[in-house]
């Protein structure tokens, strides 16, 4: 997307700056770097500027901040690789796969110390506040993730399911985000309010959509395998519908088994019995009225967001999320 495109080349070169500027040449910088340097869409940071901007706030006084969210989520993603024993991210082996968890997992370590030192480095308590908010909310999230695989409990509701998105997607990917870039604008708590209202709405429709693509799409063959959500026995909203109309036994005897267990046809047998059941229509549907929703928000409640192109671009981005393709 051209969009986010534009902030990943004015972010990115800040990023490489202070991540060279504090690590040694070698083994232990080249590690660190590793995910950051394979770049994701840079969505996050994209929010942060943007949201400045429609408030009237030079770009440039939110690089940092912007760059800052980025980070994390690379120290993130490391982290959840290796909690989820994921074989891929961006394209590539992940990098526990790569060199080993020890080793992954100091880096991670590593990523995520840098961060803070950034974000102190803002000089801003209210944008301190914020991101420790951010984190502490996706690792709620990620706890409640984790804790329904463990105890294999299937027995979900889809509010089960949008308590683990609310953390993880909604105010990690989209509310935080933006209110990162509103508080540097000078934004009131209402304001704030009325952004974190937005958020969880796009925030389920980006998740429920990135869900989907897990189970159609290769990414555009970013990734070797599809359905890695039922790899990983990840509770969706696809899962949560297919469980409460389907009472195939074989489901849950697949989705108990650890990753290394599972095979291609078992993973494709649950994505047909979606298919059969209309797990993925519902999960699809669901996503598109989320989304609605979320626009309403955005042209009744976010008026305040109004300096342009960035208001312009945040119609884009919610078009993105949308019909995003990968």
């Amino acid at each position: 997307m051209d969009v986010l495109e534009h902030y990943r080349s004015i972010v990115w070169p800040f990023i490489e700056s202070y991540l060279n500027g504090r690590l040694k040449d070698g083994f232990h910088r080249d590690i660190i770097l590793n995910y950051p340097r394979r770049m994701g869409k840079y969505l996050r940071p994209s929010l942060v500027m943007i949201t400045a901007g429609a408030m009237g706030l030079d770009i440039n006084q939110t690089i940092p901040t912007a760059a800052a969210i980025q980070i994390s989520e690379d120290w993130i993603l490391n982290h959840d690789d290796i909690e989820d024993d994921s074989d891929q991210r961006r394209g590539e082996k992940s990098l526990h796969k790569m060199f080993g968890l020890p080793l992954a997992l100091n880096a991670g370590d590593a990523l995520h110390a840098l961060n803070w030192q950034l974000i102190y480095t803002i000089n801003n308590k209210a944008i301190f506040e914020e991101f420790s908010q951010i984190i502490n909310r996706t690792t709620h999230g990620q706890t409640l993730d984790i804790k329904y695989i463990i105890d294999n409990n299937f027995n979900l509701s889809l509010d089960d399911v949008y308590q683990i998105i609310e953390s993880k997607t909604c105010y990690y990917t989209i509310a935080g985000p933006m209110r990162l870039g509103a508080i540097l604008a000078g934004a009131t708590s209402d304001q704030l309010d009325l952004i974190y209202k937005f958020g969880l709405s796009l925030g389920k429709a980006f998740q429920i959509i990135d869900d989907y693509l897990d189970l159609t799409s290769t990414f555009d063959g970013q990734k070797n395998q599809v359905g890695n959500d039922i790899y990983e026995s990840k509770r969706t909203v696809f899962l949560v519908h297919l469980l409460q109309h389907c009472k195939d036994p074989k489901i849950i005897e697949i989705l108990s088994r650890p990753r290394h267990q599972k095979t291609e046809a078992d993973v494709q047998f649950i994505i047909k019995l979606m298919q059969d059941n209309g797990s993925l229509e519902f999960g699809f549907a669901l996503a598109k009225e989320f989304a609605a929703t979320a626009l309403n928000i955005f042209q009744k409640d976010l008026l305040f967001l109004n300096q342009e192109p960035f208001r312009q671009e945040l119609a884009q981005i919610i078009d993105f999320i949308v019909n995003r393709k990968k």
